[in-house]
């Protein structure tokens, strides 16, 4: 039995190191070819005309389940958007606050004006971007905003209710009603698709700063899952767009049906659907870290569990859907990153999480047993390395936030065993639930939003 402990400590930990360099890696060079793309593109317009260029219309679906809260805060984000041809539709999923209410009259207040002023909340101080309230003025003949109601039937059966009768836009957005967009991440989302290769774009979703613990340890995750994202992407073997600031070509939304419903997480059922109808060879979903979108992190413990287990069956649910992808060698249609790699993993990753109180067990039975920290002072400081590393070359924080992270960082560790007990409860909770994974059901998707703060603090 010992030789079985060490051999999967030994295991673990060797991918951990790997995936730890693949990240860096294809993090950097990810960033080192957006800086050269950039670049290309400043010289290519210094010798275009000064012709207007053409705007195609975006269409912006926010769906809403009792965000009365934080709905008004997200539409102003998207009126304050340097892009000027969009829709926003809100689809009002039956809920039973002043969400329907608080949309109506906003939309009653723009037709009674030619010029609307309103709180964006996020403005430029210094090289970033913080949630200081800041009024502009937007004319409304620039802007739609439609309010469709409907009962209470789940987010998959409000979004399809939108692109199916209500969207009008080339392009489709999908916003969190507790988000708030950047404003050029509509712009910029719209760019990535003059590759006619590409048809998705997941964006960079950072969670608004709060002082809590729970709060902290949630906006490292944040920052450090999405840099993986950038190896995904540069390896193209990303198949997880979140539902957050999410933008597709709605040609391939009609030509896949839309989102299903029979998943706890409709977004990666839909990237996961396009992916495998339409493959990721000719076809390509990427991640773009400019294309930024702020969302609240959980308040609770609570409310940290219910999520994690959503998040935790939904990937399960899709991933056994979507199985015959795994290990599938077709290379016209897809890539060998996808199918060969980066899906394998995630089901090792599960496999890895089960095993992790297992492991931690042991770790901790051979630093008492040898009376030495070795094992774990070396998980500590792999671990707050990677954070730095993580931390200092993200593009969007200025200095003093890298320095004031850093002390966080310092910590981390200990907090993201926090992170861990969630996540190894959720796994259990849903391997419990087995039945759902596979045999899935419909009533599945109805969502319930967490508590919602409504903060503006900077981010």
């Amino acid at each position: 039995m010992r030789i079985i402990l060490l051999y999967l400590l030994a295991t673990a930990n060797l991918i951990a190191i790997i995936h730890i360099g693949l990240y860096m890696i294809g993090a950097n060079a990810y960033d080192i070819l957006r800086f050269k793309k950039a670049h290309e593109l400043s010289k290519r317009k210094l010798k275009t005309s000064t012709k207007e260029p053409k705007y195609d219309l975006v269409s912006v679906v926010i769906p809403a389940h009792n965000e009365a809260k934080v709905i008004r805060r997200t539409i102003n984000s998207v009126l304050a958007s340097s892009y000027s041809n969009f829709e926003i539709i809100i689809i009002n999923d039956g809920s039973t606050d002043k969400t329907e209410t608080i949309v109506h009259d906003y939309i009653s207040r723009i037709h009674e004006t030619t010029k609307l002023r309103v709180a964006t909340y996020l403005g430029r101080d210094g090289r970033a971007f913080k949630f200081k309230r800041r009024y502009i003025r937007v004319y409304n003949n620039q802007n739609r905003i439609k309010l469709i109601s409907q009962r209470n039937t789940g987010k998959a059966s409000a979004m399809n209710n939108a692109m199916k009768n209500e969207v009008r836009g080339r392009y489709v957005m999908c916003l969190d009603a507790d988000s708030i967009l950047h404003p050029q991440a509509i712009e910029r989302a719209v760019s990535y698709f003059k590759d006619n290769h590409v048809i998705g774009v997941a964006a960079n979703v950072r969670v608004i700063e709060n002082k809590t613990l729970l709060g902290k340890v949630q906006r490292f995750e944040h920052m450090i899952g999405y840099r993986s994202k950038k190896f995904y992407s540069l390896t193209n073997s990303e198949f997880i767009i979140g539902g957050v600031a999410s933008t597709y070509r709605r040609s391939i939304l009609r030509k896949v049906k839309f989102y299903d419903d029979d998943t706890m997480t409709e977004d990666i059922g839909l990237s996961l659907k396009i992916i495998a109808k339409e493959g990721n060879r000719k076809h390509r979903v990427i991640y773009a870290a400019d294309v930024l979108a702020f969302t609240e992190g959980v308040q609770t413990f609570k409310d940290l569990m219910k999520q994690r287990y959503r998040w935790k069956m939904g990937n399960l649910q899709n991933l056994y859907k979507y199985r015959h992808l795994i290990g599938k060698y077709d290379p016209e249609s897809y890539s060998r990153a996808l199918t060969m790699y980066r899906l394998p993993m995630a089901i090792l990753s599960e496999i890895l999480l089960i095993i992790d109180p297992i492991l931690i067990s042991y770790i901790i039975y051979l630093s008492i047993a040898y009376h030495t920290l070795g094992i774990p002072l070396g998980a500590y400081l792999t671990i707050t390395v990677y954070t730095l590393c993580v931390l200092w070359p993200d593009e969007h924080l200025n200095i003093r936030e890298k320095l004031k992270m850093s002390l966080t960082a310092s910590v981390i560790y200990i907090l993201f065993y926090t992170m861990d007990i969630v996540q190894v409860c959720a796994i259990f909770k849903s391997l419990f639930n087995y039945k759902k994974i596979i045999h899935r059901e419909t009533s599945s998707s109805v969502w319930i939003p967490p508590t919602r703060s409504g903060q503006t603090v900077r981010i």
